[in-house]
């Protein structure tokens, strides 16, 4: 998350610099004055995706003992789980830009885009053995990745124009299908993963600059996603019993040519 901060904003003062120094150099060029007047126009979209969960426990976990029908791919008589915490990884997401002019301050985009990425669930967990002799703890990772298929539905509220310059806020919803879902795959007790349901539904709220060059718009936005859904497929294992609900959290740093 941090290295992700600071890569916008590197780019947000590097596009400012860029933005000033052409306004500088010419002051009185108004890039693509008409752009904005179109009924409709399209672009694709280039972005760096951070995926991450947001994981609820069950209630009084620590206090839960898991018995050897819940411990799956590690040998123990019994374990109770002391941690869960997700870990994000960087992916890559890749868009088609369709954006209806709905006024002067306000379009309507549908940006459907394919997203790559893997996330990991990090389980603190405490073995025992003869219900007695505690085994080392073990410190295991799943690892899970996806492959959406992003549907965004966005508002987007556009400030006044300032020469080649413009700010917009945008929101709204974005229905995802995940086709690396694992979720109507066989159980396998020996080797178990972490499934998640193949469909989610999310809001979205970003921000983002436009910036008109000669021959197209550049524009470069920051938006998150929250997972309406609990996305978790319960399997009856302790990797999965143990969590109350698990939503997606998606934060795309995306760069926009139309």
């Amino acid at each position: 998350m941090k290295l992700f901060k600071i890569i916008l904003l590197g780019i947000i003062i590097h596009l400012s610099l860029l933005s000033q120094n052409s306004y500088a150099q010419r002051r009185n060029v108004e890039n693509l004055p008409v752009f904005d007047y179109k009924k409709y126009h399209f672009g694709f979209s280039l972005g760096l995706n951070q995926m991450l969960f947001t994981i609820k426990t069950v209630p009084n976990l620590n206090n839960i003992v898991f018995d050897s029908t819940y411990t799956g791919d590690f040998y123990a008589d019994s374990a109770m789980l002391y941690g869960v915490e997700g870990e994000p990884t960087y992916g890559f997401t890749i868009g088609i830009v369709s954006n209806l002019r709905l006024g002067q301050y306000f379009d309507l985009r549908f940006v459907p885009a394919l997203s790559f990425g893997e996330r990991y669930i990090n389980y603190t967990i405490y073995p025992y053995k003869n219900n007695e002799e505690r085994i080392p703890v073990l410190e295991i990772k799943k690892a899970i990745s996806s492959t959406f298929i992003d549907l965004p539905i966005n508002i987007k509220y556009k400030s006044k124009r300032i020469h080649n310059v413009r700010a917009y806020l945008l929101s709204g919803l974005k229905y995802s299908i995940d086709l690396a879902s694992q979720a109507n795959k066989k159980e396998d007790r020996n080797l178990v993963q972490v499934k998640l349901k193949k469909n989610d539904l999310a809001f979205e709220i970003g921000v983002g600059f436009d910036f008109y060059n000669e021959w197209f718009k550049f524009g470069a936005e920051i938006k998150m996603s929250y997972g309406i859904f609990d996305i978790l497929k319960k399997e009856n294992n302790i990797y999965t019993d143990g969590i109350e609900s698990l939503n997606s959290k998606i934060f795309l740093l995306s760069f926009t040519f139309e």
